[in-house]
């Protein structure tokens, strides 16, 4: 088993984020995804000096390393709104996940990009979202905002690669952006994957556009929808219609190496079983 890959999923913190890497080491994961805090909530207490230390000791007794762990932030917040007040609250809860990262030890954090709630252009948008980041770097440290692709339903941006690319375009400090790709929003948006030469398409187009030196995380799904319905619904790998062959090219690629590979598919009980069939794949 080559131990160039890092694969996980997005554990369960209930009963606090120290449990987390817990979770993550029953299912032998190399990697995990987690809430900082209640995802439905804006606030939380913050975290205690005995839950960081149970955090970052649990975290080394799995023997994952920061770099492969991808908090996912909040679905509560829309960096991207017209409303003003609505995007100031959104990035002052922001600020606090990724003050939250720093005091783990951890060093990036994932977060959907945001929506004009079909209000605003999707211009207005995205330049909103590079000044709510902007904002949010200079008030932080040492983490890294890791935007995701989405589906692109519901007025979200953030669905094709010049989306993406035209935020960290308008990033500033630009050490601290980087892109987390999702197979199932890629898939769902018009990215396919399933046949060899689409699959290098799909990546060439993602090099050329954005650049691999921003892939910092991927989310393995499939698809419970079909190729370009821009519906997010996740399924699990190889019982959707994206197949079992694009997750096979994923694991011999070694530009996808050292990043944090994390499953969201629907089913927590076969997690182990898929870690398990992902790495079989390579060879």
């Amino acid at each position: 088993m080559s131990m160039s890959k890092y694969v996980g999923a997005h554990v369960s913190i209930t009963g606090g984020v120290a449990n987390a890497a817990i979770n993550a080491r029953a299912i032998n994961a190399k990697a995990f995804a987690f809430f900082l805090k209640n995802q439905r909530q804006w606030f939380a207490k913050p975290y205690t000096q005995a839950e960081i230390k149970a955090f970052k000791e649990n975290l080394s007794l799995a023997n994952i390393k920061p770099k492969h762990v991808l908090p996912h932030s909040s679905y509560l917040i829309n960096l991207g709104g017209p409303d003003i007040e609505k995007r100031q609250r959104a990035t002052v809860a922001f600020i606090d996940e990724l003050n939250r990262c720093d005091q783990l030890g951890l060093v990036q954090l994932n977060v959907h990009p945001g929506s004009g709630l079909r209000k605003i252009s999707d211009a207005e948008c995205l330049a909103n979202i590079a000044d709510s980041i902007n904002y949010a770097l200079e008030k932080t440290q040492n983490v890294a905002v890791i935007l995701e692709n989405t589906a692109g339903q519901g007025g979200t941006v953030g669905d094709t690669f010049e989306h993406l690319a035209a935020i960290i375009d308008m990033i500033k400090d630009k050490s601290r952006i980087g892109v987390c790709i999702d197979t199932c929003h890629a898939f769902a948006a018009g990215y396919d994957f399933r046949t060899k030469k689409d699959y290098q398409k799909t990546w060439d187009d993602f090099a050329k556009i954005i650049g691999f030196e921003y892939l910092k995380g991927m989310h393995l799904n499939d698809s419970r929808t079909e190729f370009a319905a821009g519906k997010d619904r996740h399924e699990s790998i190889g019982q959707g219609f994206i197949g079992v062959d694009a997750f096979k090219y994923i694991m011999q690629d070694s530009r996808m190496d050292d990043i944090p590979l994390i499953l969201e598919t629907k089913d927590p009980s076969i997690w182990a079983d898929e870690i398990k069939l992902l790495y079989s794949f390579i060879s």
